[in-house]
């Protein structure tokens, strides 16, 4: 059989949509317009940035600059990712959504999404409730001297431009969104909280990023398979990047890890987070090896109580 050899493809704007084939997440961006109602807009150019080692998480917006999205948030500072399923109808609203120049008047008259308000105030804008995750954001605009930027250049913006944060070209936008609050449907927080298997993942869809002049392409979810982390008894760095994820009050030394390493990979969660919860009772922010003497005497004093 004849092999299919690589090719090369030019290059050009767009080039995630144009040039390529690039799954990318489907999400509804909801910001504040100046009359005060919630505009929704579609993007899939939306990833995670900022995810450890900092005072705060965030993630990555990029837009058209002019877009009411853009605008919005050059003038509150306030954005909310909202995370769709993969309903056929809801990916048709976003395309509908996504596409520029409408107004938010034009755009959110019969709007098949539901909108409800914030519980972080009446600023923010209000979320999607058929969303299976919300992020509440707020753009750090201090980053890169981005607060220079304000809105109402709808022809464009002249420059000098930004790198990576406020108006990055004549047309472009990158936006650093930090993360205030997670929120999750409650089976789907359950699933994190007490174990994700393939049953118990929500419907998430993937947009493929090309586009012609007629369609845009996505494929609806499909169970997920799980591939089982190789780990190597002996590896306490393997137990420590599990234990970094329980909860960020609480951290472990390597040397406590290295006396968890036994532990078999399917308990190794329930374990890290019972330990935790004592380490909380017992008013305990650094888990090392004493510290783990005494959290695992509790742990034994509890199970032959039960």
């Amino acid at each position: 059989m004849k092999k299919d050899k690589l090719k090369e493809l030019r290059i050009v704007d767009n080039f995630y949509q144009t040039s390529s084939f690039f799954p990318m997440p489907t999400v509804l961006i909801s910001t504040v317009s100046e009359n005060g109602q919630t505009n929704l807009g579609a993007y899939s150019l939306c990833f995670p940035y900022y995810i450890a080692g900092k005072d705060y998480y965030s993630m990555l917006l990029e837009c058209r600059n002019s877009s009411n999205t853009a605008q919005n948030i050059l003038r509150t500072k306030k954005a909310t990712i909202n995370f769709i399923t993969d309903e056929r109808k809801y990916f048709k609203e976003a395309v509908r959504l996504g596409f520029p120049g409408d107004t938010t008047e034009e755009k959110m008259k019969d709007c098949l999404f539901t909108l409800i308000n914030s519980d972080l105030g009446a600023d923010r804008p209000q979320m999607v409730e058929e969303s299976y995750q919300v992020f509440e954001c707020t753009w750090d605009d201090s980053l890169e001297g981005a607060e220079v930027f304000k809105p109402g250049n709808l022809e464009g913006y002249e420059p000098p431009y930004n790198n990576f944060n406020g108006i990055t070209s004549k047309f472009g936008a990158h936006f650093i969104l930090k993360i205030d609050k997670i929120l999750m449907k409650e089976k789907y927080h359950n699933s994190i909280v007490n174990g994700v298997n393939k049953n118990n993942y929500p419907s998430v869809p993937v947009d493929y990023g090309y586009r012609d002049s007629t369609n845009f392409w996505y494929s609806k979810f499909k169970k997920p398979i799980a591939e089982k982390i190789p780990a190597k008894e002996g590896d306490p760095k393997s137990v420590m990047y599990a234990a970094e994820r329980i909860d960020p009050e609480v951290k472990f030394t390597e040397g406590a890890c290295s006396k968890l390493v036994k532990i078999p990979r399917v308990f190794l969660k329930a374990a890290l987070t019972q330990m935790v919860n004592i380490a909380k009772e017992e008013g305990i922010s650094l888990i090392d090896e004493a510290a783990l003497d005494i959290i695992n005497d509790k742990r034994r004093k509890e199970k032959k109580g039960k």
